[in-house]
């Protein structure tokens, strides 16, 4: 198989629904304890292997290039105050010249338009998008599971979790031809189906590995559901030539793009801290709830 070495990240959305506080901020910059949600995926993605980290912007983004740029007067002064911890976090923050690219997305088209703003970069090899609104609290980071899998069957990949069928019109959904209970082979999906329509509760989740083929598709600019550019649709295009699973993931998935799964990420990640659990528990049982 050829190797996974290069990660979408579409970034590029207004973030309305974090107002007033994503006004002057990406919302992909929200921090989760003390990491912005961005900062989250980009490691997701350098454990599975990722070399190129490619960032689809817009209006207002510029916190995020500057995130991941060296700052060399806070390190200066993180190490004159002898805070190595708090120095390594920002070296380990920093990408090497090459390694890191930005385009942007000129309107909101939808998540596939995103992705095709990227193409000139990705080139013509396999490659994976990662939504920074889910965030995946897994002991082996979700998209590794996904690499590992596709280097098993190939193809295009997706993480998916089982939904209650009342909420099937909030993701893409899988039609199902086999599943072994972790691998999924499809052979169809809809986007945002209604429960009585939906093919299955098999619901995508912010993770893909895809083909090149995808892009191909993305060039017609068909736009599918509320008038945008659907990556689904793309992959859909390419089931006669190329092949299709899900993977479901090991790991809890938190979608913080909603203020609840924002919360509720924030307080399993707090929980999850050596340096914060005790004291935390501590508190929320001060709340009395």
């Amino acid at each position: 198989m050829t190797k996974i070495r290069k990660a979408v990240f579409p970034v590029g959305g207004l973030g309305t629904r974090f107002l007033p506080a994503t006004k002057a901020m990406p919302k992909e910059m929200l921090p989760v304890v003390d990491k912005p949600l961005i900062q989250y995926a980009v490691e997701e993605a350098q454990a599975a292997g990722i070399e190129h980290f490619i960032f689809v912007t817009g209006h207002n983004k510029t916190a995020i290039e500057d995130h991941f740029d060296a700052n060399p007067a806070l390190e200066k002064l993180l190490a004159k105050e002898n805070k190595f911890d708090l120095l390594k976090f920002l070296q380990d923050s920093t990408f090497d010249s090459g390694k890191i690219s930005y385009t942007r997305q000129s309107e909101p088209k939808g998540l596939g338009h995103a992705v095709w703003c990227a193409r000139d970069l990705i080139g013509d090899e396999p490659f994976a998008v990662l939504l920074p609104d889910d965030i995946f609290h897994c002991k082996t980071p979700c998209l590794k599971q996904l690499v590992e899998a596709y280097n098993q069957v190939g193809g295009n990949i997706v993480a998916i979790n089982d939904v209650p069928r009342e909420q099937t019109n909030r993701y893409g959904i899988l039609s199902v031809e086999s599943d072994d209970g972790v691998l999924v082979k499809a052979n169809g999906m809809v986007e945002k189906p209604a429960p009585e329509k939906a093919p299955s509760t098999c619901a995508i989740s912010g993770r893909y590995i895809l083909s090149p083929e995808v892009l191909d598709e993305l060039n017609h600019q068909k736009a599918g559901i509320k008038g945008e550019i659907q990556l689904t649709d793309a992959m859909a295009a390419t089931l006669d030539r190329v092949s299709f699973h899900g993977v479901r993931f090991e790991g809890t998935r938190f979608d913080c793009g909603n203020k609840i799964g924002f919360l509720m990420a924030n307080i399993e990640y707090a929980l999850d801290r050596p340096d914060l659990s005790e004291e935390f528990r501590q508190a929320l049982k001060n709340l009395k709830l």
